[in-house]
């Protein structure tokens, strides 16, 4: 059977909030959208999971903290934490996006990469939600795939550029995780967890100095982890152009980091699962543009 790129997309993704909270949301529905108009996919690349099951999340998540949200009990403090007000709608995404990455992954082992349209939910934490992220869907995604011994050994690549706090906590004592992640020091969460390896950014970081930073750590983080799947939180808050990233990385700067990390993955034979995380732009072409890079990008180096 022909290798072909697998992308995990829902229309469910969204529609699942109020008007007010709808902007952020836009690009789930915008990015499928543009690759499909461009032709660099066609609907066979596309595929709509379902929900995950619950004692797969369990795997992950408190129990506690998973009838929370699916009875609809989050307190308004709790609410407050994670950013947007429940329903089951919301509910129903996160358990939708969670299934995605984990069908993401056996896709990325048969066919080198696969990539979720949405996920990087990485502020989610084993009892709490915070950062607009309910569910950790790669922490999810890890513990299942762990559990099934299809592979023993994982790196999540983080690149977000707010630290990806929940997961660094729920993989702290987890040897069979690698967490890395390359953040800006004075952005969310202002506390933050400690990762296997955090590279933290000041403020104004440029293409030369991330993209340095990044080319130095990648040979060194995959012979410290040595990982037989790969998870990259490819986040494009990185941007100048960010209303909340405070980094000076160009739209270039952006692209080049994606096909570095692909190289070195493909240069080593692992298998990659990408979510897309945060883009915060005030003009939606360009959060766009900057995550369509992403899948181009994979389409071209890994020739599916």
């Amino acid at each position: 059977m022909s290798k072909k790129l697998h992308i995990a997309y829902d229309p469910i993704y969204a529609h699942p909030l109020p008007e007010g909270h709808r902007f952020p949301m836009l690009k789930y529905e915008l990015i499928p959208g543009q690759l499909l108009y461009e032709g660099v996919i066609t609907a066979d690349n596309v595929f709509a999971p379902v929900p995950c099951r619950e004692d797969i999340v369990l795997l992950t998540h408190s129990k506690a903290y998973l009838d929370k949200l699916l009875h609809q009990t989050l307190s308004a403090k709790e609410q407050r934490h994670i950013g947007f007000p429940q329903s089951q709608a919301l509910t129903l995404r996160e358990l939708v996006i969670t299934q995605g990455t984990i069908d993401c992954c056996q896709f990325a082992i048969d066919n080198g990469v696969s990539l979720n349209v949405a996920g990087g939910t990485h502020h989610a934490f084993a009892d709490r939600g915070e950062g607009f992220c309910l569910l950790n869907d790669f922490a999810v995604a890890a513990n299942y795939v762990l559990h099934q011994k299809i592979v023993e050994r994982i790196l999540i690549i983080d690149l977000d550029v707010h630290q990806g706090n929940g997961t660094a906590s729920l993989f702290a004592n987890e040897p069979r995780v690698f967490t890395f992640s390359m953040h800006g020091r004075h952005n969310y969460p202002f506390h933050k967890e400690i990762s296997n390896w955090d590279i933290p950014l000041e403020d104004g970081t440029d293409d030369d100095t991330y993209l340095g930073l990044l080319k130095t750590s990648l040979p060194v983080l995959l012979e410290r982890a040595r990982p037989q799947l790969v998870f990259f939180l490819s986040g494009v808050d990185i941007l100048d152009s960010d209303q909340f990233g405070k980094l000076k990385v160009s739209p270039a700067g952006c692209r080049e980091r994606d096909r570095i990390v692909f190289t070195a993955l493909l240069e080593k034979n692992i298998p990659c699962v990408v979510a897309m995380g945060g883009g915060y732009s005030a003009d939606i072409k360009v959060i766009v543009q900057a995550h369509c890079n992403t899948f181009r990008m994979a389409k071209e180096l890994y020739g599916l």
